[in-house]
């Protein structure tokens, strides 16, 4: 009932379009039923969510994804208890309908984007109101969908986590993918001076477009040396870090002493062998581990309320003083393949998937 074409895009059942007839409350969402590769994404009818009490219901126009979502949708990163098992964590779209108890003014066909637990990959999503954001004047719905999960995950690192000041060097890792982008553009917008590591020139040179001040092909390079000749041996002042394990003995190295290292991902591994507690602690060295999936709705409220009050408003400036970056962009039915894309490390910058085509855009 459910396969891939041979395009390799996603095709509804005869029998779910008949149910889509005839309930009008259903919506499109993309499920797994079974954990693995891409081609397990199923695109299915199922009942719309009704806002609960203090929640908005959103009509997705965008999301965008995640590497958390590779993960899921392998079995390896299930959403936290209560939340829905759709993947997906930020949308942008229009208010649909406003659970009882909500708060804020929002109205109608107000253009909004929300950070989620969970629920992105569909066409309905309800969201607790602390989470919902008003969307930018000058970005796209499509746009929009690219900044809640990277650039809250790039502010929490670093003004919750790390505590970032004027004047202090920041090593992003992982330069040019979405959370690298917005971290190089909010290191800049505090002060700080960002370098990056990234693994091409070509992705070198659009994070140092957006402010980077300098940046280490790690396939070609040992980024530590890098650190040290553009610090004159001081070192970096903070570190994010999404790579984890091969980099330990670089990232010690790049460290200045009473340094912040901020691990927030392992995709070069979870294991460490070697004197990693010895050097660091020669380092006075800090390490600070953080997700932001996994915390509580009042941590989450209070990230967006002081990202919206001290970030949001240069998204508006003219001209806008930070933009997010976006890769590529790929239909809902296309989502195995965009989920490919970002596998293959292809991508520069957040992979946008447009829920409903883009002559619907508002």
């Amino acid at each position: 009932m459910h396969h891939l074409l041979h395009t390799g895009r996603l095709s509804l059942g005869n029998h779910h379009q008949t149910c889509c007839s005839s309930f009008s409350k259903m919506m499109r969402a993309v499920c797994v039923d079974v954990p693995g590769g891409p081609e397990n994404l199923l695109l299915r009818t199922i009942p719309r969510p009704k806002p609960k009490d203090g929640e908005v219901l959103i009509k997705v126009h965008a999301t965008a994804l995640n590497r958390a979502d590779l993960l899921q949708r392998r079995g390896l990163y299930p959403p936290p208890p209560g939340e829905s098992d759709i993947i997906g964590l930020e949308v942008a779209g229009t208010v649909d309908t406003l659970g009882a108890g909500v708060k804020r003014s929002w109205r109608p066909d107000d253009r909004v984007m929300a950070l989620l637990c969970g629920g992105g990959y569909s066409e309905y999503v309800s969201v607790p109101e602390e989470l919902v954001m008003p969307v930018p004047s000058n970005l796209t719905l499509s746009q929009a969908a690219a900044v809640p999960e990277a650039w809250l995950t790039a502010f929490q690192l670093l003004v919750f986590v790390a505590q970032v000041k004027e004047g202090e060097v920041v090593l992003v890792h992982a330069g040019a993918s979405g959370v690298g982008t917005a971290a190089v553009q909010l290191v800049r917008l505090f002060g700080a001076v960002p370098v990056v590591t990234a693994g091409s020139s070509e992705k070198l040179k659009i994070a140092e477009n957006l402010g980077a001040a300098a940046g280490f092909n790690y396939k070609e390079e040992r980024f530590s040396q890098g650190v040290q000749d553009f610090t004159g041996g001081k070192g970096a002042n903070i570190i994010l870090d999404c790579i984890g394990g091969a980099n330990w003995e670089q990232n010690v190295s790049s460290l200045a002493t009473d340094g912040r290292w901020v691990l927030y991902g392992t995709m070069g591994g979870r294991t460490v062998d070697g004197e990693l507690l010895g050097k660091l602690l020669s380092k006075r060295g800090h390490l600070l581990c953080s997700l932001l999936r996994s915390r509580s709705l009042q941590y989450k409220a209070e990230l967006v309320q002081a990202f919206s009050s001290r970030v949001l408003p240069y998204f508006s400036d003219q001209p806008a003083s930070l933009k997010p970056v976006i890769d590529s962009t790929f239909n809902l039915q296309d989502i195995a393949e965009a989920h490919r894309h970002m596998e293959a490390n292809k991508n520069t910058g957040k992979i946008v998937i447009n829920v409903v085509s883009q002559n619907q855009e508002t």
